[in-house]
């Protein structure tokens, strides 16, 4: 649900062994920087863009990224970066699932192609959620720790390491629904006659996800975003009770320890939740394309960063209009604390010629 530039790592057999074992065992890791890989030197000790924006320091342009979807588009952007002779332009995520602590959980899963997701035993009863275990990231995914350290040395610090989580609601409506959903009926079920169950549930994966920031910021990750992707189902009143106190503690939690590490917050569809977004605690909050940047700027305030938001359609255009359309939303956005990216994952389909495109445009960009 993420994507990798200009550095990747991928882990060989990640969902292989998801369904059948208590957690996945990768044969290997493999990472790599596309032909551009770093020579050994010490480490850098500029910070990388990304973390200098979301700060508010002095930047002659913002840090661009792609969420979702998008590793089949990394060879377009690394021809960008290949044609200007450069390095990490771009920061870098660590690509693995959302819910690939789920089986660390002892919530079995698997990835059905065509399908998605597919939870063998929806969670659905008190007894199921006392079944579901802490996740301790070193002992179930060992491999995304080994990963992102791998990253963190190899792009040294030319470009901010991304790692990113899935949020307590969302996980919680996978697991209860049992998959995708279209209603969400399986969880507002759960919420609204059994609400104590789902408290319960959301607090596992509150401590779980808070821990698994922790770890990822302790082997290399410099921000990490989290994805409350189904939490726009809720309405106002019941985001306030099932999401936004679960994120505040995840926030809370994890700036105990790690006082200084960006934290993105991205739900899509979230134009009439946009005041209450700042309430958890992020530094930066990603908008979707529904909600224009200069309105979405007014809303949040000033002292809180953002990150979007061009329509992923807007890669279906001309050259030309793809330009106006990313410097529309720069513009908007002001200069300093925004995070240039898409509004949600790139479609499939998009021409890649498009997502390079995206890319130049980006890197020519100053304030």
């Amino acid at each position: 649900m993420s994507t990798i530039y200009t550095a990747s790592c991928s882990v060989s057999s990640l969902f292989s062994a998801h369904s059948r074992f208590s957690y996945p065992k990768p044969s290997s890791i493999q990472c790599s920087a596309a032909g551009l890989v770093a020579e050994s030197k010490a480490v850098s000790t500029t910070e990388p863009l990304l973390l200098n924006a979301v700060k508010g320091l002095d930047v002659e342009r913002p840090p661009v990224w792609l969420m979702r979807q998008a590793g089949r588009y990394m060879k377009a952007a690394m021809e960008s970066v290949q044609a200007r002779r450069s390095k990490y332009l771009f920061p870098v995520i660590l690509f693995s699932d959302i819910l690939t602590p789920l089986s660390g959980m002892n919530i079995p899963f698997d990835i059905v192609k065509g399908k998605g997701p597919v939870i063998f035993n929806p969670l659905l009863t008190q007894k199921d959620v006392d079944e579901v275990r802490e996740f301790v990231p070193e002992e179930y995914v060992p491999y995304v720790g080994e990963a992102l350290t791998i990253l963190r040395k190899e792009v040294n610090n030319e470009a901010a390491v991304l790692g990113f989580v899935g949020a307590p609601f969302t996980l919680a409506s996978y697991v209860v629904e049992g998959g995708s959903s279209k209603h969400f009926s399986k969880i507002k079920r759960l919420a609204f006659s059994e609400p104590k169950v789902l408290h319960a549930l959301l607090q596992k994966f509150t401590v779980s996800m808070a821990n698994y920031i922790k770890y990822q910021a302790d082997k290399g990750a410099q921000a990490v975003q989290i994805f409350d992707s189904w939490a726009t189902s809720l309405s106002p009143v019941d985001f306030e009770e099932f999401s936004l106190p679960y994120l505040k503690q995840i926030v809370d939690t994890v700036k105990l320890t790690h006082p200084d590490l960006p934290l993105i917050l991205y739900a899509s569809g979230s134009g009439g939740l946009l005041e209450r977004l700042p309430l958890t605690g992020v530094d930066v909050v990603s908008l979707d394309w529904t909600v224009d940047m200069a309105e979405g700027r007014r809303r949040l305030g000033s002292d809180i960063a953002v990150q979007g938001n061009v329509d992923p359609g807007v890669l279906f255009g001309s050259k030309d209009f793809i330009t106006s359309r990313i410097k529309d939303t720069v513009r908007k956005a002001g200069k300093g604390k925004h995070i240039l990216n898409l509004g949600h994952g790139i479609v499939v389909g998009t021409p890649e010629e498009n997502v390079a495109h995206f890319f130049e445009v980006a890197k020519s960009l100053r304030y």
